[in-house]
């Protein structure tokens, strides 16, 4: 699943992504419709407009009769290991890429970032890395692969001992207790939103690459 967002630079306002059930996660159903997954590794994904790169001969003309290269990130996997006080996850992705121009061999470095959000919108960590892409002589396309990891406090991302039993707190059909949703409560929700980190990943683009991906 892949977190969509509005720009790179409203990226802190992203909303949780939503993660599948595993082993190590809290799962609630007590039958009076209170339902949680809650997991350690982070949700990871990539923000809107920021999976495609564009370039052009002239930077000023943006018609495709000035089209240099273009980018794209897929095939984004992560794995995570919450065995310790750090939680760390890691992300694997491919970059497909097309030219133009095919005389020559060519060597394009393509900068991408890691993020890492809590709660939705404060950016915990930023890194920036380099793929690497290479074409050989009249070649159009070219593929290569990248990794991009981080690490969590294991403390930060799991819930207070006293906000998991008023979540999992069994009730009784019947109780007046049982027709509340706990998770509505704005105590257990601002806990939860603590415990929701997000690794997002992207090409590191320039105002003019963004606007482009936003407007074309």
């Amino acid at each position: 699943m892949m977190l969509r967002a509005r720009s790179l630079t409203a990226v802190a306002a992203l909303a949780a992504l939503s993660a599948c059930a595993g082993k190590g996660d809290l799962v609630i159903d007590q039958g009076v419709g209170i339902t949680s997954v809650l997991t350690l590794c982070p949700a990871v994904g990539i923000p809107d407009y920021t999976g495609d790169v564009t370039t052009f001969r002239n930077p000023a003309d943006t018609t495709t009769a000035s089209l240099d290269m273009s980018a794209a990130m897929t095939n984004l996997r992560s794995t995570c290991n919450d065995s310790g006080d750090k939680v760390y996850s890691e992300a694997s992705f491919t970059v497909n890429a097309r030219r133009t121009d095919t005389r020559g061999a060519r060597t394009v470095a393509v900068p991408y970032f890691v993020t890492v959000l809590r709660g939705g919108n404060a950016v915990i960590s930023k890194r920036v890395g380099t793929v690497t892409l290479t074409f050989a002589d009249g070649d159009e396309r070219a593929q290569a692969t990248a990794k991009a990891g981080s690490f969590v406090n294991r403390a930060d991302a799991a819930l207070p001992d006293d906000i998991r039993e008023r979540i999992t707190r069994r009730r009784r059909a019947g109780d007046e207790e049982a027709a509340l949703d706990p998770l509505a409560e704005p105590e257990v929700k601002a806990a939860i939103a603590r415990t929701r980190f997000e690794m997002l990943v992207g090409f590191q683009l320039t105002e003019d690459q963004l606007k482009y991906n936003v407007t074309r």
